[in-house]
């Protein structure tokens, strides 16, 4: 009679010590997805704060671009006014497929791609590009692992009882963000 006592206290307390781990994990894991969006977010706040000052400066060399241009700050601004998560992943699709026909205005106009500042900008856009395409990569990598955590059982009893949901990934849903910007002369 012990024996079956002391097997099923070690039965619970192996239950405790489980549960207690896997919460943490998931703890750990929604606040590694929260970190990395967050260091995402950042260059993407930087990119909103530098396209003002490109499109400036293309504005002055490409006075009939205006449409183009009214565009990507219009995009721009709804991107910064985003919220949530999703909101933010859904504002910079859209900010993002902007992105290209501002960069054709730019390699149309000889003189303004001679220009210092609009080399300067372009190449710290260039920079934060890379940036932003790492900090997504590290996004997505970080969403993938609690995901699975989430969704794996029996981690996902743990998940569903204290209310820990999928994260969601970035990506491009949009085919035309897929295809290289034609430029034209």
């Amino acid at each position: 009679m012990n024996i079956a006592i002391w097997v099923v206290v070690v039965i619970v307390v192996l239950l405790i010590v489980w549960g207690i781990m896997t919460y943490n994990g998931l703890v750990r894991g929604l606040n590694k997805v929260e970190e990395a969006f967050s260091t995402m977010d950042v260059y993407l706040k930087k990119r909103y704060d530098l396209i003002p000052n490109l499109v400036e400066t293309i504005k002055g060399y490409a006075k009939h671009e205006s449409e183009t241009l009214e565009k990507v700050i219009r995009a721009r601004n709804l991107a910064v006014k985003a919220n949530t998560m999703d909101e933010k992943i859904s504002s910079e699709k859209n900010f993002q497929s902007m992105l290209g026909p501002l960069y054709a205005i730019g390699e149309q106009y000889p003189d303004l791609k001679a220009d210092k500042n609009f080399l300067s900008l372009q190449n710290e856009l260039q920079n934060l590009e890379s940036e932003i395409a790492n900090s997504r990569k590290y996004y997505n990598a970080i969403v993938v692992k609690f995901n699975n955590m989430v969704m794996t059982f029996p981690s996902n009893l743990l998940a569903g009882m204290f209310g820990f949901h999928r994260q969601p990934m970035y990506e491009i849903t949009d085919a035309a963000q897929r295809e290289n910007v034609k430029v034209q002369f």
